[in-house]
């Protein structure tokens, strides 16, 4: 780390002052035209070249010559030490509004100097005049102003989730998932679920890199000492939803294994988006072949560059509407599910394709077998789509998204019975293709036995979610059974005169769930507590595939080495910086320095 350089008295022989950010870094800010520096920049020889190239000035000016400047505004307590005003607010407040919006649109830092600010200079002089164009000209907007910026909002915005967190009547949930950028640096990002008046709020928590390597230790530590760093304790924590290798952020991993070992009554649940890896576990040997064969013939395609622009141009000239496929990935939910979907349809196309190129794939790809374990495929991975769609969304809790699961595996036993009928209804591509009763008797064979394996899996894998009877006036305390509640159960006079209620019935009926119950934790607080302890831990690791979609924007090959922890929160939170408590504070800072 490059040693930071301090102010000295004498600088301001060359029309400069310090400002000092909330790290205690000093930058040097020059009098005359406001632009502020790098601490780099903290020394006279770049000090004088900036004031004889950009004033035409002569050194050798003291602290008594820059009291007799003029102030911009007479309001402005900036900088009284020397008599000298620093940005009038709007000014400030501007460059902060343009940061704010840089982040938020995922744009370089570089972008605000390079374009944005001449191509507004010239807007202004050819619109407004030359006075409007001196006075935007006064706007900070350089590279390192914006990233001083862009810091400085992070941590507001992250003061605001902190302060959010401590006041949570509830202990809080968290999802945790990793992820590795193009520079090959692992980057564990983490949301926050927690109770602020009377709903429920979802917050980005922090963006942090895994610095040596990836074990479940140190995936804790990192973790653990957010929370420490931050004055937070531990416990604050209810739940916790990963999602991951079972090395690192699985559900058996070592990382759950150190949690429950610091909180033992903290509920660990494991995202429930990825019911295509279960799918490929329950494969038999014929189907799985056939998906693979589909990866070779993607990868035969898309990796080489030449099959690649000959694809396209020969899919142009019969005016085919895909002329790009997508790259079978093992981590992203739908992409076996569309993969498998644009193959079939593309199926006669893709056949002329690889003999045009002579390909070793054509036997096995036009073999009629293959075509129908892929018309299966196509089919079972579309209904594991929509299903994982239909998970997709902020707010999903682990009783919802069993529901919906529980919904998806009830359907098995229908599907079972019409494919053994021969009634393919339910796999339309399948029953598009399907011409004998010999093709039919052989699938039908492989079909049933494969979703008998498949409801299986799913009931030992996800049981997180399930109710028991007496704890499902949860989901609906009007229409449930009473009797279902033991006597002896504290609440269940709470649960009598709740259900007496028309006007809380009238809430029930128009509000959210768990906006319900967090309507409910004033008049009916153990019921409140009781069911949102339920509805608090996250079902699925949603928001953090969501940040991990804007990571691709911040890294890149231009910005390789960039640090994007500040404006990563900037761009994903929905909290909104406190701009007049930061201008202030800055303020307070830079009069503290003089």
């Amino acid at each position: 780390m490059s040693k930071k350089r301090k102010w000295d008295d004498d600088y301001v022989r060359y029309w400069f002052t310090c400002t000092t950010e909330v790290d205690g870094t000093q930058r040097p800010q020059c009098v005359l035209c406001n632009s502020v520096f790098s601490n780099a920049d903290l020394r006279p020889s770049k000090l004088s070249d900036h004031f004889n190239r950009q004033h035409g000035g002569v050194a050798g000016h003291d602290v008594n010559s820059l009291k007799h400047m003029p102030t911009p505004s007479d309001q402005s307590e900036t900088l009284k030490a020397f008599g000298v005003a620093s940005h009038e607010d709007t000014l400030l407040q501007a460059s902060y509004q343009f940061a704010y919006l840089c982040a938020k649109e995922k744009n370089p830092h570089t972008i605000a100097e390079k374009l944005v600010k001449p191509c507004a200079l010239e807007i202004a002089q050819i619109v407004l005049g030359p006075d409007a164009q001196k006075k935007l000209q006064q706007v900070p907007l350089s590279d390192d102003v914006i990233h001083s910026r862009i810091d400085e909002m992070s941590q507001d915005i992250l003061q605001q989730v902190l302060e959010d967190i401590k006041a949570s009547p509830l202990k809080v949930g968290i999802q945790l998932a990793e992820t590795t950028d193009m520079e090959d640096c692992s980057q564990l990002m983490a949301f926050v679920r927690y109770i602020k008046e009377r709903e429920i709020i979802e917050e980005f928590l922090f963006c942090e890199p895994l610095q040596l390597s990836m074990k479940g230790i140190d995936v804790f530590n990192l973790f653990r000492d957010f929370f420490l760093k931050h004055k937070i304790a531990l416990d604050v924590c209810g739940s916790v939803c990963t999602d991951g290798a079972s090395s690192m952020l699985g559900e058996n991993s070592e990382f759950v294994a150190y949690v429950k070992k610091e909180l033992p009554h903290i509920v660990i649940t494991h995202c429930l988006l990825n019911p295509h890896a279960l799918v490929i576990k329950t494969l038999p040997t014929k189907l799985r072949d056939a998906l693979f064969t589909v990866v070779r013939v993607i990868n035969f395609i898309k990796g080489r560059a030449p099959n690649h622009r000959l694809f396209q141009a020969f899919f142009e000239e019969i005016g085919i509407e895909y002329s790009v496929l997508l790259f079978h990935t093992e981590m992203r939910w739908l992409s076996r599910g569309q993969i498998l979907t644009h193959i079939f349809e593309m199926y006669e196309e893709i056949n002329q394709f690889l003999h045009h190129k002579s390909s070793k794939l054509v036997d096995g790809f036009e073999n009629k077998e293959f075509k129908i374990h892929l018309a299966y495929l196509a089919d079972l991975f579309k209904h594991l789509n929509e299903l994982s769609a239909s998970m997709q969304r902020t707010g999903m809790n682990t009783v919802s998204a069993r529901e919906k699961l529980s919904a998806f595996v009830r359907k098995f036993p229908f599907w079972q019975k019409r494919i053994e009928k021969r009634n393919f209804t339910n796999f339309p591509f399948l029953e598009e293709i399907i011409v004998s009763d010999n093709e039919g008797i052989f699938i039908a064979a492989e079909i049933t036995l494969h979703l008998q394996q498949l409801s299986n899996f799913f009931h030992g894998y996800f049981s997180v979610g399930d109710l028991d009877e007496a704890s499902k006036w949860i989901l609906d305390p009007f229409l449930f059974n009473i009797d279902f509640v033991d006597d002896s159960y504290l609440m269940k006079n709470d649960l009598a005169e709740l259900r007496a209620s028309g006007q809380i019935l009238m809430e029930f009926e128009t509000m959210k769930l768990e906006d319900f119950w967090c309507a409910q934790f004033t008049v009916f607080p153990n019921l409140a507590k009781t069911a949102l302890e339920i509805l608090m831990p996250f079902a699925t690791t949603y928001l953090c595939e969501l940040g991990f979609s804007s990571l691709l924007h911040f890294k890149t090959k231009s910005r390789s080495c960039f640090n994007l922890s500040d404006d990563i929160r900037v761009a994903i939170s929905k909290k909104v910086p406190r701009f007049s408590d930061i201008i202030e504070q800055k303020q307070q800072l830079q009069q503290k320095s003089l």
